[in-house]
């Protein structure tokens, strides 16, 4: 009776998903110079037993808020260029939007997300200079689709977007537990991206993993362990939009910066881009904070914990 139950219940949610899948490739069709051109983030988001409010404030209270140009410099070149997975040729451009970006959200997780997202969302828009970042409820009008799906269902839903071949190597390369994608045109400017987050995680977790792929389908889509202040770094979680992302972003969204510049043409630029940006982010720093001690905040990231392998 129980085995025939379940049996029952995996047949609903199989068929259920299939509806979904379906749904989601005519509302968010794929060409293939697209997909020949996708490049792929994933995020291996940790989960915490603290909750959200604690989490967050604490990483906020140990926020390092001032760098040098040439930490944030360093830290531009190993993230705007390169990406953690490419499937396609890979090439060292600047990659970006250059028209409106429209979000739509595919919310299928029982525990619904799409407040949290457009909240996220507008706190992107509110710090990132020159970026048109806005929600919509048109799937047609949509370049930016964040799908999501309860946990157990990622792996299907990153197979009903870029199918089992793909599906499979992006597994293989990533395991992922949250993915953020885009694909680029010749000219190297992003025409459609998506984001896959699960929705049953705790709060810390979802929002750690939503702003870094939210943020990742807009350009910077490398990570490297080695710029320590950043949450495109696998060993760092942030759970907000931190203020050396924001330089980043601001950086890569300035109008002088534009799709398919190499690493030369920004260098010729950052120079005088950088004091525009500092300008702009100042009002936006706090002061450091101090530990109860009276003594500095600590400057290093928090570390993730291991991953969870379910």
């Amino acid at each position: 009776m129980a085995v025939g139950r379940l049996r029952m219940l995996g047949s609903i949610a199989s068929m259920r998903q299939r509806c979904a899948a379906l749904r989601l490739r005519r509302a968010w069709p794929w060409s293939a110079a697209i997909l020949a051109t996708l490049v792929i983030a994933v995020g291996v988001g940790a989960f915490s037993a603290q909750a959200e409010d604690a989490s967050i404030s604490s990483r906020r209270a140990a926020e390092r808020t001032s760098f040098s140009n040439d930490e944030i410099m360093d830290g531009f070149f190993k993230i705007a260029f390169g990406a953690e997975l490419q499937l396609g040729r890979r090439v060292e451009r600047i990659r970006k939007f250059d028209e409106p970006v429209r979000v739509f959200v595919f919310d299928q997780g029982s525990h619904k997300r799409k407040a949290e997202i457009a909240t996220i969302i507008d706190d992107i828009r509110s710090r990132v200079h020159r970026l048109d970042l806005a929600m919509t409820d048109d799937p047609q009008a949509a370049n930016l689709a964040v799908i999501v799906v309860p946990e157990r269902d990622l792996k299907r839903a990153i197979r009903s977007v870029y199918g089992r071949e793909r599906e499979r190597e992006i597994e293989r390369s990533l395991n992922p537990q949250c993915l953020s994608s885009f694909g680029k045109d010749e000219r190297y400017r992003i025409r459609h991206a998506e984001v896959i987050l699960p929705a049953d995680t705790d709060d810390f977790t979802f929002y750690d993993c939503a702003y870094e792929e939210l943020l990742q389908a807009l350009g910077p889509i490398n990570d490297d362990r080695s710029v320590l202040w950043t949450m495109f770094n696998d060993d760092v979680q942030m759970g907000f939009f931190d203020v050396y992302d924001q330089y980043l972003l601001n950086i890569l969204y300035d109008p002088r910066i534009r799709p398919g510049m190499t690493k030369q043409d920004v260098a010729r630029l950052i120079p005088e881009i950088l004091p525009a940006v500092r300008e702009r982010l100042a009002a936006a720093i706090v002061a450091p904070r101090t530990r109860s001690d009276g003594g500095p905040a600590a400057a290093e990231p928090i570390p993730r914990s291991p991953a969870s392998s379910e």
